[in-house]
């Protein structure tokens, strides 16, 4: 009985996993496969019919994609570091106190997400005209922080909350600091949910649109641009985009990896 439950458990999670890989599958085959077994065909063929680097090489050749992707890079790296700046003092805060009216303000926190973002992005696109913010890396940085902080510091709450208090007084009674005591003692011991927050806060800001197509027009992030040729009908060419949106995140999981396996991660996720 517990063999037939294992295996049909093995089966679930690869029916489930290959629903989810299919898009991926998809994208790799119109952007490495000529366009007349794929997009051209009537009955496109599911399995890779042949290998080319044209869709790549032309799309690369006809659309301006360095700057749009630099641009993106930076901003996503600025949100991670803004995050991990201000949400690791924060959620540090929000864990000395008590745990209700700490787990009451972390949840307030959230309530900027249940607007949309659009309503959210025009009157700060309006101010950001006068701070000189408008269409720069660190303005659309800030706004995009507005999604992200709630979300990191949700995550870093948890792990400090987890950690015994002993450890903290110890510290103290050795002569350490508060601040010393966070960030040599804390937030090494929390790093699996410092990993985390950084990785997700990096890939909010990595495919973020609405603020990025208000708040920086005229220098487009790389989702504006992929968008911009999927509204002209260039399938090969957002193909071929997406997959450049794509590499970065599965490189980013794969450095951090180690810090996200469920028994590290779940010290960021309780209290």
């Amino acid at each position: 009985m517990a063999s037939v439950s294992r295996a049909a458990f093995y089966a679930f999670v690869l029916a489930f996993s290959a629903f989810l890989l299919y898009p991926l599958y998809v994208l790799f085959l119109i952007a490495f496969s000529p366009a007349k077994f794929t997009v051209e065909a009537l009955f496109p063929s599911q399995w890779p019919a042949g290998f080319t680097l044209t869709n790549l090489i032309d799309a690369l050749r006809g659309t301006g994609l360095i700057d749009p992707a630099l641009r993106s890079l930076e901003t996503a790296f600025l949100v991670g570091g803004m995050a991990l700046l201000i949400g690791i003092p924060a959620a540090y805060g929000l864990s000395r106190l008590p745990r209700n009216l700490a787990a009451t303000l972390s949840t307030s926190l959230f309530l900027v997400n249940m607007l949309p973002a659009i309503v959210i992005a025009i009157p700060i696109s309006a101010q950001f005209v006068s701070f000189h913010l408008y269409n720069t890396v660190f303005g659309l940085a800030m706004a995009q922080e507005l999604v992200v902080l709630p979300l990191t510091i949700f995550l870093l709450l948890g792990a400090f909350q987890g950690l015994p208090k002993d450890l903290e007084n110890q510290a103290r009674v050795d002569g350490a600091g508060m601040l010393r005591t966070l960030y040599t003692l804390l937030v090494p011991l929390s790093k699996a949910a410092v990993a985390a927050a950084f990785l997700l806060a990096w890939m909010v800001s990595w495919d973020e649109f609405t603020f990025a197509v208000i708040l920086s027009p005229i220098n487009p992030t790389l989702p504006i641009v992929i968008y911009t040729n999927i509204t002209r009908g260039d399938i090969l060419a957002s193909s071929a985009f997406a997959l450049l949106l794509v590499a970065p995140v599965v490189v980013l999981t794969a450095v951090l990896q180690k810090y996200l396996k469920g028994e590290y991660l779940s010290g960021g996720m309780h209290g």
